[in-house]
């Protein structure tokens, strides 16, 4: 009696997908964007800093990620002490340093 004015409603076959790898090639792709783009620029960046800090040494001028520019006065396994100015010295942390800065730099500020 509705067929009439309403068709019915016939489900249609799924077409043949191209296999597995196919599905899988978007999501490849984008893991390898993120790889390239994201990842591995920060392991690298991470693996220069961790070089930057086990090669401090004593008189060395560096720059803190606070902004503080002092002279290494003693090194700690986790610490350092930094002289910011005459008899003026902060302790901060290792991973702290940002920038090993050229000598002489305090002196010209």
């Amino acid at each position: 009696m509705f067929e009439f004015f309403i068709n019915n409603a016939w489900a249609q076959e799924t077409p043949s997908q191209g296999g597995g790898l196919f599905s899988l090639l978007p999501l490849i792709v984008l893991f390898a964007v993120f790889y390239f783009f994201l990842i591995r620029p920060q392991m690298k960046q991470a693996k220069e800093h961790r070089q930057l800090v086990e090669g401090l040494s004593k008189g060395d001028e560096v720059i803190t990620n606070g902004g503080l520019l002092g002279k290494i006065k003693q090194i700690g396994d986790n610490f350092i002490v930094l002289e910011i100015a005459s008899d003026t010295e902060v302790k901060v942390q290792r991973q702290s340093i940002s920038a090993i800065m050229p000598k002489g730099t305090l002196k010209t500020l």
